[in-house]
């Protein structure tokens, strides 16, 4: 069985975007040390999930990058979760191994609850939620996340995206770790209590 982990990013007022989604401000605080401890991270993923929006955004972006969490992000196997219908991603007449991996996104567009615990039941290393703010929020609603890793950023955005926000009932965490880094990020890494 694997395990399901939230990874985010906020700031200091618990946003994880700016109120139109901006998160420039995630590069400006961050710094060598903490990108590194996050491309050790992600090395560890067997699977990533995140909602069609930030799929949407990310799959033209990752198979060109040249940014050191590109070839993770092209490498490791992906699921992508919809209410709204995914008509999935152009491959061209000859797509690179990146584009594809993309491509071949699995697609959950059922009960949320239902294809998480479908994705758990199998064997392999976690799960990993990466975004976005609506996304998340409905994962934390299911009660299945089984580890929260919040690098949270040296800024106060004042209004944005919350991931905390409109559940149903309290959810209460237990702090089991806390890395510290030059830039003033910190990783706080939660499991349910």
């Amino acid at each position: 069985m694997r395990k399901l982990q939230i990874k985010m990013s906020m700031s200091f007022d618990g946003f994880v975007a700016g109120s139109n989604g901006e998160n420039d401000w995630i590069f400006k605080t961050g710094d060598a040390e903490s990108k590194a401890w996050a491309l050790g991270q992600c090395s560890e993923a067997g699977l990533i999930i995140m909602g069609r929006k930030s799929f949407e955004a990310m799959a033209p972006y990752w198979p060109t990058s040249t940014d050191a969490f590109a070839p993770l992000m092209n490498e490791i196997p992906k699921a992508v979760f919809t209410q709204n219908g995914f008509k999935g991603i152009d491959q061209g007449d000859n797509p690179s191994p990146a584009v594809a991996s993309w491509a071949n996104a699995r697609v959950f567009d059922g009960d949320l609850t239902e294809g998480i615990r479908e994705l758990k039941a199998e064997d392999g290393k976690p799960i990993v939620a990466i975004g976005g703010a609506g996304f998340v929020r409905s994962l934390i609603a299911t009660g299945l996340v089984d580890e929260y890793y919040l690098a949270i950023h040296p800024v106060v955005l004042g209004a944005g995206l919350p991931i905390f926000d409109g559940l149903a009932k309290s959810l209460f965490l237990k702090l089991v770790d806390v890395k510290v880094f030059p830039g003033g990020t910190t990783v706080h890494v939660y499991h349910p209590a």
